[in-house]
């Protein structure tokens, strides 16, 4: 049970196709791929000579970063990818934090590195990821190329090799330590759960940082298939893959599902050879899911559900989205490294078709936070990770999420669910993107309150919105105030930011949770 399968696998064996794709054509065999991995891991051998050093990586998707990232855990260190959306704040505390001694960044972050090596003064060596001219100061990447290459470090299940870190959207972010073993086991219910399907070219358009990143693509190459690597999403790229590169099967958040359709120039033909898309990462309304279960007829759809903390969990394949079978607001179903049950505010599991919060427990779950001993005690209880959001299991296994248990909305007495306002306030003509959050109410504690993007063109008041949601939800349930704007705020992987929207309201105000 190591994730350093995926490269004795890439050095064993020669499938005859390609692990990686780039955008430019260029092509790297599952042989390359392992032999480049082992010369990095020398390299970094060198660079940190201590087993379990961290090895920090700020840079857009590339092959290169994946060499990297499974050169680091080859080489018995730990990686430490970051997200590349983080103010240069959040990066120094993240850098100090897990004490990073080697650092690889590429053209889009090296003028950061002063400020980085100034708030991080662990670091001893900074490594160019680029393809041309190094800056002065920066390793060149071609010199770990020329390394000697070294065998895999002794290592167990059991061993840290990751530490990837949480958003960071109300407060300084938390370092998740995963493990060789929970990294596997993330990959490997992946492939039990059939996605990427076999045999398919994927487009990696998750950011590595993201456990929908790398536990897809890690899943993609233990089954021997091919990725396509782009270095972020744009709807361009992700046509380009398609169209270019052959890339059959794609992974996105509902937000980014919405951008490539709504892309200048969009055109379903474009996508015509195109097998399926997996989703996930935040709910996603129902509006958009029929939209693009329209738009693209002969393609499949499959929820991924997972957490920075544990991997991924559970799908909704896509039988559930049609027909008789057809249950879009669900999550899905865990796979076989995972069981999941539901549990009151005590702890004490509840029957099945009772709300509560999802509890998760299995090989993929984090060893614990790091340097955070009472976060990780408040997370990890009675075996399992407590996982925030409240939610529903049915009589067939089949998960249902009602909210984040901090989005949940209490006015009146009565519980609302975020989620659900939203599927019906998105299904109004004029709304393009939504959110609902509770803001202070001086009669109900809270109210329901929609932020709305509107579409270009259209206008929309409260009182229609209302008589909208009324047809679709409970009277209680229906935004009791509209603010429209002209974007809502997103997070590097395109899940609005509630809490953003929420702190002008709360100012001066207690929230019972945040």
């Amino acid at each position: 049970m190591l994730i350093n399968q995926v490269v004795r696998g890439a050095c064993d064996v020669e499938p005859g196709v390609p692990a990686f794709v780039a955008l430019d054509g260029r092509e790297v065999r599952f042989g390359e791929f392992g032999a480049a991995v082992r010369r990095v891991a020398g390299a970094i051998s060198v660079f940190a000579p201590r087993p379990g050093a961290c090895i920090g990586i700020l840079a857009l998707n590339s092959i290169r970063y994946l060499e990297a990232y499974f050169g680091a855990m080859w080489a018995g260190r730990v990686a430490v990818p970051l997200n590349v959306r983080w103010s240069l704040a959040e990066l120094v505390y993240a850098l100090a934090d897990a004490g990073v001694e080697v650092l690889f960044v590429d053209e889009q972050f090296a003028s950061l590195v002063p400020d980085l090596r100034a708030g991080a003064p662990r670091i001893r060596y900074v490594v160019y990821l680029g393809e041309h001219g190094t800056p002065v100061g920066l390793v060149p990447y071609a010199d770990l190329e020329a390394s000697e290459p070294v065998d895999a470090a002794s290592v167990a299940a059991d061993t840290v090799a990751s530490v990837v870190y949480t958003g960071g959207t109300t407060a300084f972010p938390k370092g998740v330590m995963h493990t060789q073993g929970s990294l596997l086991a993330s990959a490997m219910n992946c492939v039990a759960l059939g996605t990427p399907p076999r045999e398919t070219r994927y487009a990696l358009a998750m950011p590595l940082f993201h456990v929908g990143g790398y536990a897809l693509a890690a899943a993609q190459l233990l089954q021997r298939g091919t990725v396509v690597v782009l270095p972020l999403f744009k709807p361009d790229l992700v046509r380009r893959a398609v169209r270019e590169r052959g890339a059959e099967y794609v992974g996105l958040v509902p937000t980014m599902l919405g951008m490539l359709m709504d892309a200048e120039g969009f055109d379903a033909a474009d996508y015509r050879h195109l097998r399926g898309f997996a989703y996930g990462a935040s709910p996603i309304p129902a509006a958009l899911l029929q939209r693009a279960m329209e738009t693209f007829p002969h393609a499949s759809f499959t929820q991924v559900y997972g957490m920075t903390e544990v991997g991924v969990v559970a799908m909704l394949h896509d039988r559930w989205h049609r027909g008789s079978n057809a249950s879009i607001a669900a999550t899905g179903q865990p796979g076989p490294f995972y069981s999941v049950s539901i549990v009151d505010a005590d702890g004490r599991e509840l029957p099945r078709g009772q709300m509560g919060e999802l509890v998760i427990r299995g090989p993929g779950v984090m060893r614990g936070y790091l340097n955070q001993p009472e976060a990780t005690a408040e997370a990890l209880r009675d075996g399992g990770m407590h996982s925030g959001d409240a939610g529903i299991i049915d009589a067939a296994g089949v998960v249902t999420l009602l909210d984040r248990v901090k989005d949940m909305i209490v006015t009146g007495a009565e519980n609302v669910y975020s989620v659900e306002v939203e599927s019906a306030v998105s299904q109004h003509p004029s709304v393009a993107q939504c959110a609902v959050i509770g803001v202070p109410d001086a009669r109900y504690g809270e109210r329901v309150h929609a932020v709305v993007v509107l579409r270009a063109g259209t206008t929309l008041t409260l009182e229609e919105l209302r008589a909208h949601c009324a047809r679709l939800v409970a009277g209680y349930k229906c935004p009791r105030s509209l603010e429209v704007r002209e974007v809502l705020p997103l997070s590097a992987l395109g899940k609005v930011l509630k809490s953003e929207l929420r702190e002008p309201h709360w100012q001066g105000h207690a929230r019972r949770v945040n």
